[in-house]
């Protein structure tokens, strides 16, 4: 079992006692740390769509299908 160290960052990977558990690759660990910038860029890039689209006067209508999903839905995950 892993043993944990006292006092710890954000990762918990200070917490891995190297004794009871090797170095391992971290290609894991980078790919969800790449995941995870790719998601939070899609999430700007859709969060600023549809800023545009309503700047261009589209209706939650028009938003929520192409969310695939209500208009109250669309309007209640990026209104104001």
């Amino acid at each position: 079992m892993t043993k944990l160290k006292a006092g710890h960052d954000h990762t918990g990977l200070d917490q891995l006692d190297v004794a009871t558990h090797p170095a391992r690759d971290a290609a894991h660990f980078r790919r969800i740390l790449a995941a995870r910038q790719t998601l939070a860029a899609a999430e700007q890039e859709l969060n600023d769509a549809v800023r545009a689209a309503r700047e261009a006067g589209d209706s939650w209508t028009i938003i929520g299908a192409a969310m695939d999903t209500s208009r109250q839905a669309a309007q209640q995950r990026f209104g104001s």
